[in-house]
């Protein structure tokens, strides 16, 4: 027997021996990623059917940009502590909290009584969420070479795919037949199911802080970024505040202090929550900056799409969340097309390039939407705008954790979400402001017109279910509404989308890493070497256990002792050989 697969078997009860990260060991602990990935996707299309009866029955139409903002906001906040404490603590425990805080977020919404109520909820679903996208997305860098990885993109992107499918299908079943707080109830198995998958699969070793937590870069960091989405939501509803009112500038100052303070902080900290040597990685910046202005654009048309089917083209909940699928398969295709392409050839720069082109196009298209807009002609819209978003998205990701060493694979992956992320609560916050502050004035006019009593009501309860209990003329106003009011945002996230490209074609190409984040840390053996030590130290159980037996037929059971501790570990640690 050689003597690594000695070593290993004789530190088979120790913390620090390395975990051999097989073929079927990487696909076991892959699944338990799908299992918290599914639970986030479905949600996300689920509620985005539901929200126009949610935010109808309760009385938030003139707010409705909260619900996606406060998700947006909270995930945003906990991505870089989510991504430092994962590098420092483990990313096992950590995804195990993400899912339990996503599933008990998800009781809390389907029993909010009132508006406000349900957007806390759906920000403590947030602080969950974006533990699920950082983590899964840290993991599979620690398991998987940045040369192999683009292979793991197709069962992701089917996930993403089922759940594009069976969310609408839910969503529209339950806010048709049964009640919006289905959309919510339906999270609780899931969440579940995904816990125990996660608790019995996620064999990843957990570590101890060995420098000092950087708590206060914490609390800057976040407060900077509710300083940023408070000074863009404020600056851009005119109804309430605009970019003239003080306290909207009183936000803006807030963001300045607390992103200075933040920058003098990290400088000095021992081990910032952001390291600012990142910041002197030139592809690191690219990427960081193609996720930021696509963040603004991209968001902006995914979070109010589902809303201007459903009211503007008259569809049902069902019939608006389906028509959404061929973004999804768009996204889909490309994703793994382009994933499979980049594991056999290590090229990646022309994806982006090209995707930004077609995502600007597919924008320029639907600046054209109106209520007499064809069904078959926005399908085609969302489908190329999927397609161009399916050849960005995962490649800048991948990307941006090959140019950094291995030991901040996770910082460098949530940093870099975190500027998306960023982009996408100052998109939705902008021009989700000017969507609904546009469409409050001209549904006000629609009831005015039409001599209701109160239209700051009638506005504020409105529900795709109450449209078919309106007379036409009032019918046909309010979908003139929402078309007129939403279509023309597109050219205003027009530009995000180009200064996408012109940076995508600064991007610099370099070779992929054919070594997984934890081989390269010295904390995992992979590729042929893990899977000749797996077999040596079946070999290795095999014999003992046959010696063992041996000893027991012809010495009694005093012979059983000698092999107790030499068998598999039966908590998954680091020289598990189960799979």
């Amino acid at each position: 027997m050689s003597s690594p697969a000695r070593a290993a078997s004789g530190r088979s009860a120790t913390a620090d021996a390395p975990l051999l990260l097989t073929q079927k060991r990487i696909w076991i602990i892959f699944s338990a990623l799908i299992a918290g990935m599914m639970l986030s996707s479905l949600d996300q299309t689920i509620v985005s059917t539901a929200m126009p009866t949610i935010v109808g029955k309760l009385g938030g139409v003139e707010h409705q940009a909260w619900i996606t903002t406060a998700y947006l906001l909270a995930t945003t906040i906990v991505m870089p502590i989510y991504g430092k404490f994962g590098d420092v603590l483990g990313r096992r425990n950590l995804f195990l909290i993400a899912i339990a805080l996503f599933t008990l977020a998800s009781v809390g919404a389907a029993f909010a009584t009132d508006f406000w109520m349900f957007v806390v909820f759906r920000a403590i679903q947030g602080l969950g969420g974006g533990g699920l996208m950082i983590l899964s997305q840290a993991i599979i860098a620690d398991i998987v070479p940045a040369s192999e990885r683009g292979k793991y993109m197709g069962p992701l992107g089917a996930i993403f795919g089922i759940s594009a499918v069976a969310g609408p299908l839910l969503g529209g079943y339950f806010v048709d037949h049964l009640t919006w707080e289905w959309a919510f109830y339906i999270n609780i198995p899931v969440g579940i199911a995904a816990f125990a998958i996660a608790w019995f699969t996620l064999t990843l070793p957990n570590k101890k802080a060995e420098k000092k937590i950087d708590v206060l870069g914490v609390m800057l960091l976040s407060a900077a970024t509710v300083c940023l989405i408070f000074f863009t939501d404020f600056g851009g509803n005119a109804k309430l505040h605009g970019w003239d009112a003080p306290e909207t500038w009183m936000w803006g100052a807030g963001l300045l202090v607390a992103a200075c303070l933040f920058v003098w902080v990290e400088s000095k900290a021992e081990d910032p929550i952001i390291p600012l040597s990142l910041f002197r990685n030139p592809i690191f910046i690219n990427t960081t900056a193609i996720g930021l202005t696509l963040g603004i654009g991209m968001f902006s048309a995914i979070a109010f799409v589902p809303t201007f089917l459903q009211m503007s083209s008259g569809t049902s909940a069902a019939a608006s969340g389906l028509l959404m699928i061929p973004m999804m398969v768009g996204m889909m295709g490309t994703s793994i097309a382009s994933g499979i392409v980049i594991t056999k050839t290590g090229k990646y720069k022309i994806y982006p390039i090209v995707g930004t082109l077609v995502t600007a196009a597919a924008m320029v298209a639907m600046t054209s939407l109106s209520a007499d807009t064809p069904i078959w002609l926005i399908c085609v819209y969302l489908f190329f705008f999927g397609a161009g978003l399916g050849l960005i998205m995962q490649v800048i990701v991948l990307v941006a954790q090959n140019s950094v060493p291995p030991e901040v694979i996770g910082t460098a992956t949530s940093t870099n979400n975190y500027f998306r992320e960023v982009g996408a609560s100052l998109g939705v916050a902008i021009f989700g402001a000017l969507f609904t502050s546009r469409l409050s004035e001209q549904l006000g006019k629609v009831f005015a017109g039409a001599g209701v009593a109160d239209p700051g009501q009638a506005t504020a309860t409105l529900d795709p279910q109450r449209m078919s209990e309106l007379p036409e003329p009032i019918r046909d106003g309010i979908v003139n509404a929402y078309a007129d009011s939403l279509a023309p945002v597109f050219w205003y996230v027009l530009p995000f989308i180009l200064a996408s490209f012109v940076l995508a074609l600064f991007l610099k190409q370099i070779p992929l890493s054919d070594q997984s984040g934890m081989v390269a840390r010295g904390e995992a053996v992979g590729g042929a070497e893990a899977e000749a030590l797996e077999a040596e130290l079946r070999e290795l159980t095999a014999s003992e256990a046959a010696g063992s037996s041996a000893a027991n037929v012809s010495g009694g059971s005093g012979g059983s002792g000698g092999s107790a501790g030499s068998g598999p570990r039966s908590d998954g640690g680091p020289a598990d050989v189960r799979d």
